[in-house]
């Protein structure tokens, strides 16, 4: 299953490379696991993944506790399970996946990156249900996270449930009336049911928060020139928050 081109993911990229959406880096102990993770990285951009898995490896050997680490591991075997077909590579993504989890959890940190990979993974494999029960379970957890609730509305639309996407996306803008997600995604909703002043709003809502998103701003220029009349035009009230997607490999924070 791949994902259509939507607001959810403004590039060409299906959800299938979505899993491998980019190597995050440390910010452990601090410098050594720092630099290791760049070298792999480094290793990983240039196909060499048996130096990327050591290096990463090593990473983990110098700060046990850095999820970034064990994510990198994790998407490296992902993306050599989805070229070799191998199934100990893919227990072993869904492992260092699910190790990242645990030590996020234990650092009070939420790895959107990491949730969005192993759900992908489960998808890949045909394991729909627990791609649900994954993110339900996030969303659980963390009820005042949009994120969370971004990435399950996610899964729903690959799902073709746009009941079920629409309620996320509705409680993602609860908690956050700016994400950038959620309102690109409920600007897509709107202009298929043919509300198009409400599509021009969330659009517009959605690149106030961030202007970088090409296809959104495409959409808005497409609305007007429909002959659209007074669209609404949100004006932020309070600090927006600048959201952006991952790219395929994102440079190092």
């Amino acid at each position: 299953m791949s994902i259509s081109r939507s607001a959810y993911q403004p590039s060409t990229l299906g959800i299938h490379l979505l899993a491998l959406a980019g190597l995050f880096f440390a910010s452990g102990c601090q410098i050594a696991s720092n630099g290791l993770n760049a070298e792999g990285t480094r290793h990983h951009l240039s196909g060499n993944h048996p130096a990327a898995v050591s290096r990463f490896q090593e990473a983990i050997r110098a700060d046990p506790m850095n999820p970034d680490s064990y994510y990198n591991l994790g998407a490296t075997y992902h993306q050599l399970a989805k070229i070799h077909g191998d199934e100990s590579y893919w227990e072993q993504a869904e492992n260092y996946y699910h190790q990242c989890l645990d030590k996020s959890e234990v650092r009070q940190q939420e790895h959107v990156d990491c949730y969005r990979a192993l759900t992908v993974l489960l998808v890949d494999r045909g394991e729909e249900e627990s791609a649900f029960k994954l993110l339900r379970g996030w969303t659980n957890k963390s009820p005042t996270s949009a994120e969370a609730k971004v990435e399950l509305a996610r899964l729903h639309h690959e799902f073709n449930d746009p009941t079920g996407e629409e309620e996320q996306l509705l409680a993602a803008t609860q908690i956050d009336p700016y994400h950038a997600r959620a309102r690109s995604a409920l600007g897509q909703l709107r202009e298929k049911e043919g509300d198009l002043p409400q599509a021009m709003t969330n659009y517009n809502y959605s690149l106030s928060s961030n202007p970088a998103q090409p296809q959104v701003a495409a959409r808005v220029v497409a609305l007007k020139s429909a002959a659209v009349t007074d669209p609404l035009q949100p004006t932020p009230t309070g600090g927006t928050r600048m959201v952006t997607v991952p790219s395929l490999l994102p440079m190092p924070r």
